[in-house]
């Protein structure tokens, strides 16, 4: 149960950091504390998306991966903010990521962010 609070944590720091660097991924509310709220709810969705849909995806591309030694993960990461974008527009929350090529730049932050926060917090696995 730690593990998987930690993970959210960390998905919810990474998404934040990609709504402040970049103005087309937009997360909006009334308050601090609403905009705190939905972004762990999102993180919630993104990390259902990434544990549910990511390897499918990775295993119906994994030529790819290799004929692009492992540059394709970007687009796979890409699709996977723009779904997860989708799943919140569905379920009317303030979470919205404006093209393709935003995308690519908020999954490649998200990871780099992930990954740093990863490293300092503590986990179990």
């Amino acid at each position: 149960m730690k593990n998987f609070v930690v993970k959210t944590i960390v998905n919810a720091g990474a998404l934040a950091v990609a709504v402040w660097l970049l103005d087309k991924i937009t997360l909006t509310g009334a308050g601090t504390a609403e905009k705190a709220g939905t972004l762990i709810v999102v993180a919630l969705i993104f990390g259902l998306v990434n544990s549910l849909v990511k390897p499918i995806l990775k295993v119906l591309t994994f030529p790819l991966f290799i004929l692009t030694l492992g540059l394709i993960t970007l687009i796979v990461n890409a699709l996977m903010l723009l779904l997860t974008s989708w799943v919140c527009g569905k379920l009317q929350l303030s979470f919205h990521v404006d093209g393709f090529w935003t995308a690519v730049l908020g999954g490649l932050i998200i990871s780099v962010v992930s990954w740093a926060l990863n490293m300092i917090l503590p986990d179990e696995d």
